[in-house]
């Protein structure tokens, strides 16, 4: 009998385990090794502590470390589903997308009617944006156990990114029904369609609202829905005003500097210069992959669907393939300007051949790929170098346009500046001034294009970016709303309708309130006129 055996020894284990896992969270890795240790005291056959060491090394970005751990725990226990799942997570960090989709169809036909295994692995279908996988898996889970409603909620959100919209409504209304105090269902429910004088939630939100108080983490999704939800039916006044009161509770909650990302974008135009451009040797061009990028709610989503309407093109969606190469090449880097100092001395052959390869890993046929992740725009310097074959497509509204647009949308993870209109015009400079040094660096790579021209010139517009893709034009790019391809993006009901012309210049109607983001970005050289 192996040590540890038992009830005695299981329950040492699982305890181990939780204080591992809560030092893990806490950051504490050394306090979650010496857990590791003792696990491994009480069953030195135990896949667990490798399973932990996994997870620390992950967090300490130490990519390949991990898969080391993961690769240990498998072997030890290569028939544990929850093993399994994080050797397959370690290929996501790695770039071996193709091992970790081959390793994650094989779990799910072996999962069967394990609950944490399915629930796991549409976290990371959706992660990898294989959103019809995660859509299958979520449905599993929720006829398995119905009466739950995080399962209910898991299907929801995979339905929205595969375009089920009325099954993802009828979720969200049991939801609502359920759980009336919990905010994030009607925040979702609101965005699924334009809401109507005769069909809306208004009352319901503001009675639920009333009840709510401001430090209550339902208090934010509750004014966006509000906010949403009365901009659909005209009501501008109230429509920003409950915005503005989710987004400054929101904002409260955070410890979010804005100058810490000001730095980063400046020490990345110091890195980064002329004389690091003309020294870089470059990596091999081979043509491909179309980088569409730009500020969150600019317009990416729009151009990456009109582009992956064309036969030879597929888009990956979101994918952060680029960015975990560049940690890989930077590691051990113990802060970001260690990291872009270290990046700006990688081999620019290999790490264009990594990404490469985790681009082709996903397994589309189609000889363009598009990788459209918006803060992709922070590592163009290495793009231009590592990819030359790439092509760029930069995306930019009108400077309030785009405030306005972020500060209307409760991001679920990341753009922490968007929730105080001062921060984002901080950060829009910042922005601004890096896409100018860009441009100085290698403009013609670059395409801009503007989403108020594509709105009122389409065909045009869309000419003009297949044109820099080198694509024969094919005229169901119009159509793109008849894309099925799924989206899990702010903008996933959205891009399902043809362009229409009313979101362009809804800023105007709160010229007054923005303001104080119009004075950050005039006083810092960008004209708002």
């Amino acid at each position: 009998m192996p040590p540890g055996s038992g009830n005695a020894g299981a329950a040492d284990m699982e305890r181990l385990g939780q204080n591992a896992s809560a030092s893990i969270a806490r950051h504490q890795f050394a306090q979650a090794e010496q857990a590791c240790r003792a696990m491994e005291r009480l069953d030195s056959f135990a896949p667990d502590p490798w399973v932990y060491r996994a997870r620390m090394a992950q967090r300490q970005n130490d990519f390949y470390g991990a898969a080391a751990h993961a690769r240990k725990a498998l072997a030890l226990a290569p028939r544990r589903l929850d093993v399994r799942l994080v050797a397959a997570e370690s290929g996501i960090y790695t770039g071996d997308i193709a091992g970790t989709l081959k390793a994650l169809n094989a779990i799910e036909k072996d999962a069967c009617s394990d609950l944490p295994s399915l629930y796991q692995l549409c976290a990371l279908y959706t992660q990898l944006g294989r959103h019809a996988a995660a859509y299958r898996c979520a449905r599993r889970v929720r006829d398995m156990d119905p009466a739950s409603l995080n399962h209910r909620y898991l299907l929801a959100s995979a339905a929205i990114a595969v375009g089920k919209i009325g099954e993802a409504e009828a979720l969200l209304d049991e939801l609502v029904r359920a759980v009336p105090e919990e905010g994030d269902p009607y925040y979702n429910r609101a965005g699924l369609r334009k809401q109507t004088p005769e069909r809306n939630h208004v009352a319901a939100i503001r009675q639920q609202l009333s009840k709510t108080p401001v430090q209550h983490q339902s208090y934010t999704p509750l004014c966006y829905a509000l906010g949403k939800e009365l901009e659909d039916l005209g009501d501008w006044d109230g429509s920003y005003a409950a915005i503005a009161k989710g987004a400054a509770a929101r904002r409260a909650r955070l410890a979010y500097k804005v100058e810490d990302d000001v730095r980063t974008a400046d020490s990345i135009i110091r890195t980064f210069d002329q004389d690091w451009w003309n020294s870089t040797p470059a990596g091999e061009n081979v043509p491909g992959p179309v980088f569409v990028l730009g500020l969150p709610r600019s317009g990416t989503t729009l151009v990456d669907r009109i582009l992956s309407s064309h036969s030879e093109v597929a888009s990956l969606g979101e994918v952060s393939d680029f960015a975990y190469a560049v940690i890989r090449a930077g590691f051990p880097a113990r802060s970001k300007a260690e990291l872009i100092a270290r990046s700006a001395t990688a081999d620019m052959t290999a790490l264009g051949a990594q990404v490469r390869a985790a681009l082709r890993g996903y397994g589309e046929p189609e000889p363009f790929l598009i990788d459209k992740t918006p803060a992709n725009y922070l590592y163009l310097g290495l793009i231009a170098k590592a990819l030359p074959g790439a092509r760029i497509i930069h995306v930019h509204r009108h400077p309030l346009a785009s405030g306005y647009a972020m500060f209307k949308t409760l991001f679920r993870m990341g753009y922490p500046f968007s929730y105080d209109l001062e921060d984002i015009g901080r950060y829009y400079l910042a922005y601004h001034r890096l896409m100018a040094h860009w441009r100085a660096l290698f403009g013609p790579r670059i395409l801009d294009v503007s989403y108020e021209r594509l709105v009122d010139d389409q065909e045009a517009v869309s000419r003009t970016i297949l044109d820099h893709c080198g694509l024969e034009w094919q005229p169901q790019c119009l159509e793109f709303h008849r894309n099925a391809a799924p989206t899990a993006t702010a903008s996933a009901t959205q891009v399902r309708q043809p362009i229409y012309r009313s979101a362009r210049d809804l800023w105007r109607r709160h010229e007054a309130s923005l303001q104080p983001l119009r004075a950050v970005l005039e006083n810092g050289g960008v004209p708002c006129a």
